[in-house]
């Protein structure tokens, strides 16, 4: 392969990897980008993981067996099988050496292979129907992090030494763009998640509930937000100090997240100060009463606090059309508002009526100014 079409097959691994959004694409990328450049028929990315001593796969592309998955769930492999592991991807570089790339064959070690360390991946390639492979450690930080695996199909032509040079040039373009994915997958947790309680942040909410509304609006999906206020969060900050009281958040948080589990792929936020929210796309209204009414009895069973005021709004339930993610933020925190001026120890549901479910409807006029906003609500009594 020319040295001009090599150097354009980094730039458009390197550019792929760039352009991918989020960790997975960035995998997908770093895999399909080597394969090419290689001139392999199927690559994986693997991580190294030091605590469970073994490979991870992360990613297979190409021509894939009928074992491997693109994105396998419990494809991973004890170090113990791999010896070469250990040794090129910790011990030999870690005391001065290169991270260099090797190749193994379906017949044995390839010239500049490294014998005594084949044997598992020999196995491997006969059982997948693949001649050769090439083997590239890749180093980020300092410190391995994993491998960069190329194969071609039997018959094709065997990898050769250039090649091992060329996928350890590779390698490091993959490492590069692992630390940047990393980097931006960091940023972006950061940017939509809660310091304090590792829940997800205002901005996570009015991003996931405008999908969730235009998928209500588009497909009729079921939309439902329990909005909530800790009580006595303000006394705890007075009397006992910051410390208890940010204690206090974190711990209704952990049951802000447990009640959200019982609800498939809710999201559970801190929404700025003593206030939270579940939503939740897709679950019945009921299983979201449920879920809200059983963190309403853990919320008052914690040592700090006095409880929590709980509302919900849904669009299963009667609450007229909504347009709009801000309609239904509203009707819940108008909800929550009853609850807390009621001091109520279940939710208030917006739409309902019965003993246990004040009504709270919108408002015909809607006032104006921040603490309008509550006023434009109001709840009646059945």
């Amino acid at each position: 392969m020319g040295e001009d079409i090599r150097l354009a097959a980094v730039v458009a691994l390197a550019q792929g990897m760039a352009a991918a959004h989020g960790s997975r694409e960035a995998w997908r990328a770093a895999a399909a980008g080597a394969c090419r450049a290689l001139g392999g028929s199927f690559a994986a990315l693997s991580v190294w993981e030091r605590e469970l001593g073994r490979l991870r796969v992360l990613v297979n592309v190409g021509e894939r067996a009928a074992d491997e998955e693109e994105f396998p769930d419990g494809e991973a492999y004890p170090v113990h099988q791999f010896p070469e592991i250990t040794e090129f991807l910790h011990e030999r570089w870690a005391r001065g050496g290169e991270p260099n790339a090797w190749v193994e064959t379906a017949e044995g070690p390839a010239a500049g292979g490294r014998p005594g360390y084949v044997h598992q991946r020999v196995a491997a390639l006969r059982r997948r129907g693949r001649g050769s492979c090439v083997v590239a450690p890749i180093v980020l930080n300092g410190r391995a992090w994993g491998e960069l695996y190329v194969a071609r199909p039997t018959g094709a032509p065997v990898f050769g030494r250039e090649d091992a040079d060329f996928a350890t040039v590779l390698a490091a373009v993959v490492a590069a763009g692992i630390a940047q994915a990393e980097r931006l997958e960091e940023a972006r947790r950061l940017a939509f998640t809660d310091a304090l309680t590792g829940l997800a942040n205002r901005r996570a909410v009015d991003a996931r509930l405008d999908e969730a509304v235009d998928r209500h609006k588009r497909d009729g999906v079921v939309v439902s937000l329990v909005v909530c206020d800790l009580n006595g969060l303000k006394r705890v900050n007075d009397t006992r100090g910051h410390a208890v009281g940010d204690r206090l958040l974190e711990r209704f948080g952990s049951v802000l997240s447990l009640c959200g589990a019982m609800l498939p792929g809710a999201l559970a936020a801190r929404l700025g100060g003593d206030e939270f929210c579940l939503l939740a796309v897709g679950p019945a209204a009921d299983d979201v009463v449920r879920a809200a009414d059983e963190l309403c009895r853990r919320a008052g069973e914690l040592e700090l606090g006095e409880g929590v005021a709980c509302g919900v709004a849904s669009t299963e339930d009667p609450i007229g059309p909504v347009r709009s993610a801000r309609r239904l933020f509203r009707l819940a925190d108008a909800a929550q508002y009853r609850a807390k001026a009621e001091r109520a120890r279940r939710p208030v549901v917006a739409g309902r009526a019965g003993p246990d479910d004040p009504v709270v409807r919108l408002a015909d006029a809607a006032p104006t100014g921040p603490t309008a906003e509550r006023r434009t609500f109001r709840g009646r009594q059945p």
